[in-house]
């Protein structure tokens, strides 16, 4: 028969659940640190967002700079921004995805994540 009718031990889950949540801290943390960038119009405007999404840099060539024409050029930021923003959103899958599913995967039997 095992132990306490069969039941995990509950010091050992909540370790575990513990050092799941600083993994999940420390990853949280490398991606506002880590950059990634997008662009548009073949590289003309380029735009630089933390892997958490914050918007950190932006690049306009002078050759997309049209007086005439300034809803092209806001047309071509706006695609650079959504550009980063989908690679920090795949960064983000990349180093958070593993650490979620063991959190609400089951990783750990017995708790409610």
């Amino acid at each position: 028969m095992i132990p306490g009718g069969g039941q995990p031990n509950m010091q050992q889950l909540l370790q575990q659940a513990q050092k799941m949540q600083q993994d999940l801290q420390r990853a949280q943390e490398e991606l506002a640190r880590t950059e990634v960038e997008g662009q548009a119009g073949g590289g003309l405007v380029r735009a630089t967002v933390t892997g958490s999404g914050e918007l950190r840099g932006l690049k306009i060539d002078p050759k997309a700079v049209d007086p005439e024409d300034t809803e092209t050029l806001a047309d071509l930021v706006v695609a650079a921004v959504q550009a980063a923003n989908e690679n920090a959103q795949t960064l983000q899958q990349q180093k958070l995805g593993p650490l979620a599913q063991g959190l609400g995967g089951g990783g750990i039997p017995g708790l409610p994540f």
